[in-house]
């Protein structure tokens, strides 16, 4: 089998800016994230217009309630939650929204349309006591037309009830309206949101042929005759295509138009250069503008094939990935555009250039930030089908529901450059069944009939010849945990290619204890065309996986992360994730860690042997106090041909690392204080080298922030690291201290944190004990430019203290 896929991707991304309301903007699309009112728990009668809600919280959106303190204490943590520890032992329920609104002159004389972006989950909205509608998936983007429902001369009143109950997931999912909600006002002639579709049969160096398909509505009460004209701009504004048609639409009615464009020469969006254009489409009635709509676009094409593997560009192209949650840590699930941009931006650093979204869609600010930092992402409708893993989980509507949640991925999605693959579903319980195979053929050809510029996959575990026609309904074939556990273990690819040789395939997901035989298999067999990590990007719930592993237990409170990500939490990099930086040789440094002489955390005797999401207990530290003169286990991970060791510039002897050794090189050494000093050399030319430090006692707080300037929107954030340092300025990573913040000027601390997998500490209050002599604290600015200044105390030491500036 084989699938060239060529094409060009329009990203689809509404203007985030309030315009004016002036004739010359006809659209205005307008944040709607600011003054909703707030209660935890039910409230009867609550969609009322008339119902009292004067004592409710007032809040900004995103939101997400189970990152926050459970009233009346000082932790979101509860040992007896109903998810227990598959969500971390955070707590959902039901809670409610309200918001009062009312109507611009302009407005008035629109049509309006309300559009969530997503909201965990099974969510009632009403508008002025009318229903709207229920939209029960956590995870999808819907909306509704409210012209005909809204007051024009009062107070409006939107009431949204949120109901996240019972064992609904195997993960946290967070609760509440944790992504943007937008206005958007029309004139009665318009273009439906995600009402654009670009792609291109032809890419080439040379030029780029571009077929724009656009919908058209006429809501008004007469039949019109419309000009469509749409521009293509670079980067700079310069204007590379444009064309434009002229139809006749009666009233009441919609239609499809199809627009060709050329671009010579045009600059490909790839990993390494994620070029994106610009393209405005106008409609225009005797020569006034009716509609406008910007969408951000990368040109670029896919090939699949056996022989050659995974092209982007026709170049081949090795997906190196990480499977990814949809929360931001600290922040709970609440997708601040920044936060999801920074996740992105620390994934690409660490070497990732593919992410799947596991499982679900994910924000729309993460896919665009995919798209500007050159990531490929494989997008993922769900976790189950017709049968449950959990009692009260999606299984519950999919039957009357998928229809409607998988057009809103991939309407909402189509035009990302970044996304690659569709993927249908997780481990869907069914997937050996005849019945799991007519639902996967359903949803492929669903999915095929929106867009057919990508390939259709899914991720299976349970990998036998079972599962071959559920592989046979789709392009390309996500395996889990198929990979070869050492450089000696024939993997499961290897037999399935001999038993299906035309079959395309990657690793969905990958246990980090296997990541180098999961990784030689990509790079030795075409036919394997990447590999997945579980997981990229470290998550709450599961929690413990990564350390006591499954079977889970109530007993394993308070674990609450799951401990697995190659990057915690916090956005720190960890032993895995160098060990990732060798094998896909990022960079040209050994990376240097301890094996501590007891276990850093109490381990689990009852574990499965299948459950392998932890890594090696390694520690990045050389403060072994008591340890003195007793021998310690030191690894070595490097990517050059010979690595030497030394302790305080004595030589502890030189060792090859290749692939025999896994790029590994292991010493035992007495221990002392001082420097350990790994120099890794080609031939007898030194390369680069890495050291740990001894460190003393902290003397100084040490903060360093993300950016020196955010954006004073009320929605941009600022990361500040916080170190406790010795005199020398090295942290020690053996202190627990509490620190306390205190901010002036126009910002807020919305989250503090730390890596530590296993603390019921709030989230929210301005204080945190470090782990391994550091925490996180996040910032967000206010709508008022200036300079907000951040303080830092911690016992016995000098106050600390950093500024940032808002523009």
């Amino acid at each position: 089998m084989r699938i060239s896929l060529f094409f060009t991707i329009l990203l689809f991304s509404i203007s985030c800016q309030e315009s004016n309301d002036s004739q010359s903007h006809p659209r205005v699309t307008s944040l709607f994230n600011e003054g909703w009112l707030f209660y935890r728990g039910d409230a009867l009668s609550a969609a009322e217009v008339s119902f009292e809600d004067q004592d409710w919280r007032e809040l900004s959106l995103p939101h997400d309630w189970s990152i926050e303190d459970l009233p009346g204490t000082s932790s979101p943590l509860d040992s007896s939650a109903i998810g227990g520890v598959s969500t971390g032992f955070f707590v959902g329920g039901t809670s409610w929204y309200r918001k009062h609104f009312s109507l611009t002159k302009r407005q008035k004389e629109q049509r309006l349309y309300i559009q969530f972006d997503g909201i965990y989950m099974n969510a009632d909205v009403w508008l002025n006591g009318k229903h709207l509608g229920n939209h029960p998936y956590g995870y999808t983007s819907f909306g509704y037309d409210i012209t005909d429902l809204v007051i024009q001369d009062d107070e409006n009143v939107i009431a949204v009830e949120v109901k996240n109950e019972g064992k609904n997931s195997r993960w946290y999912t967070g609760s509440g309206i944790y992504r943007h909600v937008w206005l958007i006002a029309t004139e009665k002639v318009y273009i439906p949101t995600w009402g654009v579709s670009i792609t291109s049969p032809q890419v080439s160096q040379d030029s780029a042929g571009i077929q724009a398909k656009i919908e058209l509505n006429n809501d008004s009460e007469n039949a019109q005759k419309i000009m469509i004209h749409s521009s293509i701009f670079n980067v700079d504004g310069v204007l590379r295509s444009q064309t434009k048609n002229i139809i006749s639409l009666e009233t009441a009615s919609s239609t499809e138009i199809t627009q060709e464009f050329e671009i010579e020469r045009p600059k490909l969006w790839s990993t390494e250069n994620p070029n994106l254009y610009n393209m405005v489409t106008q409609l225009l009635i005797d020569d006034k503008i009716v509609d406008e709509v910007q969408n951000t676009f990368g040109i670029r094409s896919l090939e699949f094939s056996i022989d050659k593997g995974f092209l982007l560009n026709g170049k081949p192209t090795l997906l190196k990935g990480g499977c990814m949650h949809h929360g931001n840590g600290p922040l709970g699930s609440a997708a601040y555009d920044r936060a999801e941009e920074r996740r992105v931006e620390l994934m690409k650093a660490s070497g990732f250039n593919a992410i799947r979204c596991a499982h679900n869609p994910p924000s729309t600010a993460f896919l665009d930030a995919c798209d500007r930092l050159g990531v490929m992402v494989i997008d993922e409708a769900f976790d189950m089908w017709q049968k449950q893993k959990n009692p009260e989980d999606y299984h519950l509507y999919f039957d009357d529901w998928w229809q409607k949640d998988i057009a809103s991925m991939v309407l909402r999605d189509r035009n990302h450059p970044s996304i690659i693959m569709w993927s249908t579903g997780n481990e869907i319980p069914e997937r050996g069944q005849a019945e799991g195979v007519a639902t996967s053929e359903m949803l492929t050809n669903f999915i095929k009939s929106i867009d057919t510029t990508r390939p259709v996959t899914s991720a299976v575990n349970g990998l036998n010849p079972d599962k071959d026609p559920y592989f046979a309904t789709l392009d390309i074939s996500g395996y889990n945990y198929a990979a070869g556990g050492d450089h000696l273990k024939k993997s499961i690819y290897h037999e399935d290619h001999v038993r299906v040789p035309d079959r395309i395939m990657y690793g969905a997901e990958s246990y980090p204890l296997e990541a180098y035989g999961a990784w030689m298999d990509v790079i030795d067999n075409p036919f394997v065309i990447g590999d997945f990590v579980w997981t990229g990007f470290d998550y709450l719930g599961e929690a413990s996986i990564g350390w006591l592993g499954y079977m889970q237990k109530k007993e394993f409170y308070p674990w609450s992360h799951a401990f697995c990500g190659d990057i915690d939490i916090c956005g720190w990099k960890r032993p895995q994730s160098y060990y990732r930086d060798v094998l896909w040789e990022v960079g040209d440094q050994p990376h240097l860690f301890v094996v501590p002489p007891k276990p850093t955390f109490e381990m689990n005797p009852d574990k499965m042997s299948w459950s392998k999401w932890e890594w090696h207990d390694l520690v990045d530290s050389w403060n072994w106090e008591g340890n003195e003169g007793k021998e310690l286990e030191v690894i070595v991970y490097n990517r050059s041909e010979t690595v030497e060791l030394l302790l305080n510039d004595k030589s502890q002897g030189k060792k090859h690392t290749n692939r025999d050794n896994e790029w590994i090189a292991k010493w035992k050494i007495p221990y002392e204080p001082g420097i350990l000093t790994a120099v890794n050399y080609h031939g007898e030319e030194v390369i680069s080298s890495d050291e740990l430090c001894t460190s003393g006692s902290p003397k100084s707080i040490k903060m360093t922030a993300d950016r020196p300037t955010i954006k004073a929107d009320g929605y941009d954030l600022c990361y500040i690291d916080i170190e406790l340092v010795d005199k020398n300025g090295v942290r020690n990573p053996t202190v627990e201290q509490m620190v306390e913040f205190e901010i002036m000027g126009p910002g807020k601390i919305i989250a503090v944190a730390s890596s530590n997998p296993m603390t019921t500490e709030s989230y929210q209050k301005p204080y945190r004990k470090t782990y391994q002599g550091r925490c996180l604290v996040i910032v967000k600015s206010e709508k008022t430019i200036g300079e907000i200044k951040i303080k830092a105390k911690s016992e016995s030491l000098p106050e600390a203290a950093i500024s940032i500036e808002t523009m």
